[in-house]
């Protein structure tokens, strides 16, 4: 038996992710197995910069700094062989946004790649589905960012298209989503599922991971369209407060939760889905299966 161990880092809107996994290579068996060994999240809100200013702060590029410090010292006692640092929308979108990269590599030794849109969510997509999906079905998958939402059609085991529109949880928080990226969101929906029959949503990210947690159903089980729709009216009727101490979020998921809720059940009213699988899979998963196989 082989462990060989791999972290990816995932710089977001709302906040950067570190995820180190075990890859577990048994010569006995065809299977790889991919097991986490530990998760760290921490709530750096980059988006609330660049979405209001054009570019990250001082404030957040030192916390950045320090973050990434950190994260290199849990990789070097952890063991980590090798990792892959990728940064999304609000990094992207930020005007200094390649200054801060250069910065972060020179004091840390981290190295960071601004990715787009379209590499996101092939990265997002090259996670293991094979539990969720039915090769012989379609699916709308749908990937809830701080900045941006990732959407892939794809059918019978094949990607149909793909798509990166900027409305994410901090923009809609900042009400810098513009009415007509939702319509052409909406329309682009429409017009890549509407020939598909019988089509599911498979949703990531943070928000749909947490009400799918609270939903209490067993992994594997999917959500309806109703009971996302219930929760949007249940989590709106509450306060900012109360959804802190009576449902234990934590204050940088308590205020971006509703917006999160109001993406995926949009995207389930215009394909005509009734039900949405929650596989808890993200960026960073993305990052690690790409790196065992080479791809990053």
């Amino acid at each position: 038996m082989k462990i060989e161990k791999l972290a990816g880092i995932d710089i977001g809107s709302n906040a950067i992710r570190l995820l180190v996994v075990n890859v577990i290579i048994d010569k006995n068996t065809t299977a790889t197995v991919f097991k986490k060994s530990a998760i760290v999240r921490v709530p750096i809100r980059l988006g609330a910069d660049t979405f209001i200013t054009g570019k990250i702060s001082e404030n957040n590029v030192n916390r950045m700094q320090k973050a990434m410090h950190a994260f290199s010292l849990l990789m070097e006692v952890h063991g980590v062989k090798k990792y892959k640092a990728c940064a999304t929308s609000a990094m992207r979108e930020a005007s200094n946004g390649n200054d801060v990269v250069e910065s972060i590599f020179k004091n840390t030794g981290v190295k960071i790649d601004i990715i787009d849109g379209k590499k996101e969510a092939e990265i997002i997509f090259s996670t293991d589905l094979t539990s969720i999906i039915d090769e012989h079905k379609s699916y709308l998958y749908v990937d809830v960012g701080g900045g941006s939402t990732e959407i892939t059609v794809f059918s019978h085991g094949k990607i149909i298209n793909s798509k990166s529109f900027k409305i994410g949880t901090v923009r809609l928080r900042n009400k810098d989503s513009k009415q007509i990226i939702w319509k052409t969101m909406e329309q682009w929906v429409i017009e890549n599922t509407n020939h598909l029959k019988s089509l599911s949503v498979i949703g990531s990210g943070g928000n749909i991971n947490k009400l799918f947690k609270m939903s209490e159903k067993p992994i594997g089980k999917s959500l309806s369209l109703q009971y996302l729709e219930n929760q949007y009216l249940f989590l709106k009727n509450m306060s900012f407060e109360d959804r802190i101490t009576v449902l234990g979020l934590n204050p940088d998921r308590a205020d971006v939760i509703i917006p999160a809720t109001n993406i995926y059940i949009s995207a389930m009213q215009w394909s005509g889905a009734h039900k949405i699988y929650v596989p808890k899979i993200g960026l960073a998963d993305g990052i690690i299966k790409n790196l065992y196989f080479n791809k990053l």
